[in-house]
């Protein structure tokens, strides 16, 4: 059975079992769906199943709101999960698709009124700093040994989970859990990467080799190598080839466009991980007992220092002299699908949530084999990157439960919640999605056999890296009122209306202005703002570490590496 089938039948089954819930439609659905794709035997699944039945015993009838952003694992959740779940329970879940922003806003309206408009939220781990300070979220270690627990999963198997370090507040308490996670890497051509007559001229005219840039020198070079190249010789456009893709609409998607480590792939911020301390990559300061101080220069942040200026103007510089024309008035989701088009022959920062379209049948970036012609790997880093920084971004959209609903009706949610993410269901919805949270999954015979066709996530899955790539940590306190003011500054640069230092300067000034309210409004106590005074910027520039002063040189020696030793460190 397909899986628009499964849906109307799952629906079916919903709308006719109002007021109970058996294991009929629990084996329906493990027929037609999971069909054998899980990490559970059949005998292991149908117990999971009866677990949620009987758990669910005294939530029959509820008609439950949950939210997400729309990408193609919670369009499959919203679709096809979500129908399932109200058919084997008898709890009737609404899983709204809408905006990232949209996503971000609703969340922060009921945080602010107290009104429930939604029972549970995916929404990303990047708000942890948010959570853990506001305490308007339940932390969920306790909310598992309290008010959950007999609704909480006891196969659950929190150890399972691949990114619990990032929905883990200071101290030490699970805030979400994760639902999905994809990362932002480097895309490229590799059937044109490693063309004899590519490689040739490439080398003839930079005198080094064509492979995967190390560096952000090396990336501009084969920017402007492949740029109104005719690339008709190995099958690709004659003319319309760009070296670089990006997007540059002043909409709240650029601004995660930034937010996303952009600023410490080029050196901005402190090393550490999962993020950078005590400054990290949003260029914010935290003392040692984790309250932002300062965000400008002269507080001792870093969000306007020469790292953060250096990566703003090369992105300018890439997006107008690289890359198509009509990407200057893209959005995130706009431009996600155009390196799919075959024009496109790199992009330093693709997130691998769009996987899954890009490796459908037919597409020009495809094999007839049904391998791609592309592969994923590490983004390159900038002139003020070193060893330690934080190097890549990761999204982990996560459960989410407030302490504004009502508790049956959080217990319910959290049922749902459990299901989406259950042993049973994670490795079919992440072979719909590719947005990957479990170990078991990931390291699934499946995923072993799929992997020549994914381009390398599954390498990247399995190796350290995963860790490495990190959301937006601790340091960021409010993040609904801080990444509004992203998007709008950087936009700023880009279109030119300002310099990338004086986009940033009114940046971090911005952001202080929030802190500072934070700090006297005395809302998130004594782990809320303490701002530093502010003192002539040289003081931080001459002190160990971050923020840094202007490097002489920011165009270092290009260094590339080829693919295939590159993917070995990965192994």
């Amino acid at each position: 059975m397909n899986r628009l089938m499964f849906t109307t039948t799952a629906v079916g089954l919903a709308l006719s079992l109002p007021a109970f819930a058996d294991m009929e439609a629990a084996k329906t659905f493990l027929d037609t769906e999971i069909a054998g794709l899980s990490v559970l035997d059949r005998a292991g699944q149908e117990a999971e199943m009866q677990w949620f039945v009987d758990a669910a015993a005294p939530y029959v009838g509820m008609e439950i709101k949950v939210v997400s952003e729309t990408i193609t694992t919670h369009t499959y959740e919203s679709q096809v999960l979500a129908p399932a779940f109200t058919a084997i329970t008898g709890i009737k879940i609404t899983h709204d698709l809408i905006g990232e922003g949209d996503v971000v806003e609703r969340l922060q309206t009921q945080m602010q009124s107290g009104e429930n408009i939604y029972d549970a939220y995916i929404n990303d781990s990047d708000l942890i700093g948010t959570h853990w300070r506001y305490q308007q979220a339940h932390n969920l270690t306790d909310w598992m040994a309290g008010d959950g627990a007999a609704v909480t999963n006891p196969g659950l198997d929190l150890d399972d989970f691949i990114g619990l370090s990032f929905t883990t507040g200071p101290d030490g308490k699970l805030y979400q859990l994760p639902d999905q996670q994809f990362a932002n890497l480097y895309w490229f051509r590799y059937d044109w990467f490693t063309d004899p007559k590519t490689m040739e001229e490439f080398k003839a005219k930079y005198g080094y080799d064509l492979g995967v840039p190390v560096n952000w020198s090396a990336y501009e070079d084969i920017a402007e190598f492949f740029t109104g190249r005719d690339m008709s010789y190995i099958g690709g456009p004659a003319e319309g080839v760009y070296g670089n893709m990006d997007y540059g609409k002043k909409d709240p998607s650029l601004g995660w466009r930034y937010t996303d480590a952009w600023m410490s792939m080029a050196g901005m911020g402190d090393k550490g991980e999962p993020n950078g301390l005590p400054v990290d990559e949003w260029g914010i300061r935290v003392d040692e007992n984790s309250r932002p101080v300062g965000s400008c220069v002269a507080r001792g942040g870093a969000t306007n220092d020469a790292a953060a200026v250096y990566a703003i103007t090369k992105a300018a510089e890439w997006l107008q002299k690289f890359s198509p024309p009509a990407a200057q008035g893209m959005t995130f989701a706009e431009a996600g699908a155009v390196p799919a088009q075959g024009s496109i022959a790199q992009q330093m920062f693709w997130y691998t949530a769009f996987t899954a379209d890009m490796v459908k049948p037919g597409l020009p970036v495809m094999n007839e084999d049904g391998t791609p012609k592309w592969r994923m790997a590490p983004s390159p880093h900038g002139a003020y990157w070193s060893e330690g920084t934080k190097i890549g971004y990761q999204d982990a959209g996560s459960w989410t439960l407030l302490k504004s609903t009502p508790v049956d009706r959080a217990q319910a949610a959290w049922l749902y919640a459990q299901f989406v993410t259950s042993k049973t269901v994670d490795l079919k919805k992440a072979d719909v999605g590719l947005t990957f949270i479990r170990k078991s999954t990931i390291e699934s015979q499946h995923f072993t056999d799929r992997a020549p066709k994914l381009g390398g996530l599954i390498e990247f899955y399995r190796s350290p890296a995963r860790l490495a790539w990190s959301p937006t940590g601790t340091n960021v306190p409010d993040y609904p009122k801080l990444a509004q003011l992203w998007w709008q500054n950087i936009g700023d640069a880009l279109s030119g209306e300002k310099t990338a230092q004086e986009a940033l300067d009114a940046l971090c000034a911005e952001q202080e202005k929030v802190l500072i309210r934070l700090e006297k409004a005395g809302v998130q106590g004594d782990i809320g703002p303490k701002m530093n005074e502010e003192q002539d910027p040289q003081v931080w520039l001459d002190a160990p570490g971050s923020p840094v002063a202007k490097l002489d040189n920011e165009d270092p020696d290009p260094i590339t590496i080829s693919y295939d030793e590159l993917i070995k460190s990965w192994n």
